[in-house]
Parts: structure tokens; sequence; C-alpha cells
């Protein structure tokens, strides 16, 4: 049996002054899925995370997550705003921890003040995903004191401490070295297995084909290409598809 779709994004549309930045993009993300949006900077890759989080307002078209659905407007309204916390988390580029609070209060602070739940029970769940995580050592350490790896995971810790059915992360592998990005692939393939979906953007093709269910390839704010990482990135249809791995690639080769 198919799984649900929790992510339902119809011909999004968004202008910034004269440019479209999105024409018309269309996807759909179903649970247990780990989706990778590619494509090269400037493409939108981040503009389409924020609007499903309802951090960037759009132009046209629907976004709809589980049974909370986005319109066109500059300002969404706040209960919908409120009802779509409960089902999207994000984790942003460069994790965004409140850099004066500890890795376990930063996971337990929206819990406490957006759900109203018990500071220690909420303090105790995040002790728990941080040893989910792998950074329960790290509980008390400030941002500042733990490495990118572990602020990382502490920003995974955070999203998921609302328990939404859908994680959005900003290029989570843009400062990790092969090892940890291994770690962390293999962190999100089991967050799926429970029937969380991810969305992801990315330029690292070694670690999508390795870890995402599936891949978006955006050009011109238009979907250009997609399908299981292993034919996209082996077998490349679409000219803008070749265009990015081909820059990706000589990015990465060491110089001379």
């Amino acid at each position: 049996m198919n799984a649900p779709v929790i992510l339902d994004v119809k011909g999004l549309k968004l202008r910034r002054g004269a440019r479209d930045v999105l024409r018309s993009i269309t996807l759909q993300v179903k649970r247990g899925e780990l989706v990778a949006l590619m494509g090269l900077s400037g493409e939108g890759k981040t503009t389409i995370l924020r609007a499903i989080a309802a951090l960037e307002p759009f132009d046209g078209g629907s976004i709809v997550v589980g049974h909370t659905q986005l319109a066109p407007c500059r300002r969404h309204p706040r209960p919908t705003v409120r009802a779509l916390r409960d089902q999207v988390g994000m984790v942003f580029h460069h994790h965004c921890l409140f850099e004066h609070l500890s890795a376990a209060h930063n996971v337990w602070l929206a819990p406490v003040h957006v759900r109203r739940q018990a500071p220690a029970e909420a303090a105790a769940q995040a002790r728990t995903l941080l040893e989910d995580l792998g950074v329960a050592h790290r509980a008390d350490a400030l941002p500042r004191e733990i490495s990118g790896g572990e602020a990382q995971r502490v920003a995974i810790a955070r999203a998921l401490a609302m328990d939404p059915p859908l994680l959005l992360m900003d290029e989570p592998t843009a400062s990790l070295d092969p090892p940890r990005r291994r770690d962390l692939g293999e962190t999100l393939r089991a967050l799926t297995t429970s029937g969380r979906a991810l969305l992801i953007t990315s330029h690292d093709d070694d670690f999508v084909r390795d870890f995402a269910t599936r891949v978006i390839v955006l050009s011109g704010g238009e979907v250009v290409e997609e399908g299981p990482p292993h034919r996209v990135i082996a077998h490349p249809q679409h000219p803008a598809t070749e265009r990015l791995l081909m820059t990706e690639r000589a990015r990465r080769r060491p110089a001379v």
C-alpha cells in the first residue's frame, strides 16, 4: 500500500521584484521518504523550504501539509501558522541555535512556550532526543562549545521536539566532513523508518545518491527532472542536471 502524502505543493509561484524566483513548482513528499531538492545556487531551493514553513509569503499555487493549507498572501493567519508548527520542523543551514542557551534548553524551549508542556517533562524529553541523536553528553554545553556536527544534531533534536511528521533541512551536510556526513545520513534514514518525511536541500550528490529516496532538480524556478537518485545522478536526462553535477564535481576537485 502506498504511503500517505504529507506534503503536497501545487503550482507554487514566488516573485521578488521583476524576477520570478519560483515559476510553478509542483511536488509531493510521502511519509517515509527522504526527498532531496537539488539545483545550482539561486534556483530557489531554500525559498521552497521557507514557503512550506510559512516563513516566506508566496504569490500563487498552494501548499498542503497534513490537514493544513497555505494560500497566497502577504501574511498567513495566526491559527494557520500555529497549526502548521505541529506539522513541520525546520533545521536551518547555519543551525540558528540560541547562543545564550544550552543545547538542552534550545531543544525544550518550544514545547514549553508553544505547547505549554511542563518544563520538567520537556527537559526530560529533550535529554532523550539528544541521547537518541548521540549528543546527550553535550546537553549542558553552549552552542559555541560544540562542533558543527554536534550543533547539527542539536538543531535536529530541536526540530523533532514538537514531533512533526515533516522535517525540512537546508543543506544539512554543508559543514560536515565525509565521516560525519555518513553518520548524519544514517541518522536521517532512521528518522524515516517511523513514517516521518524529510525534505532537504543539497549540493552533495554523493550524499543524495546514498541516502535520498528521491531527488528533484530545479532550474529556472521549475522542476526539470525527478526520480530515484541512482538514475538521476548516474544518467541525468536534462541539461540543467548535467550542469549541476559538473559544477559540483569541479568545485570539489582539489586545486593543483
